[in-house]
């Protein structure tokens, strides 16, 4: 089974999420918005994306700029804290299955996990 991390709002996620059910295949929907990632689930999903915590952050939203999040001082664990307390800082959508993940963006980026 597929999980994806949603947010309804956004196009790119509702788009990954038709893309896998027009292609029946079962996933479990996390509304990470409502129930975030723990700061341990995060770095679990940092290791399937093969990514940095810096490249997992939404840059363009608020709470990066006031939060300071540019400063290339900061390590990967208050990076992590962030997007722990502030979800909306995660790239979207991620998807995860045998192991691996990767952001659907573009929304045909989930087919590899197929």
């Amino acid at each position: 089974m597929l999980r994806i991390y949603h947010n309804h709002r956004c196009s790119k996620s509702r788009a990954a999420l038709a893309l896998l059910q027009q292609h029946g295949v079962e996933v479990e929907v996390i509304h990470y918005l409502d129930t975030p990632p723990s700061a341990a689930e995060l770095t679990e999903l940092l290791r399937q994306l093969g990514l940095r915590p810096r490249d997992l952050l939404r840059h363009g939203e608020a709470e990066y700029k006031s939060l300071g999040l540019d400063d290339p001082s900061l390590g990967d664990d208050a990076l992590i804290s962030a997007m722990v307390t502030h979800p909306k800082l995660i790239e979207r959508p991620i998807v995860t299955a045998h192991g691996k993940a990767v952001i659907g963006r573009p929304a045909e980026a989930v087919l590899t996990l197929l």
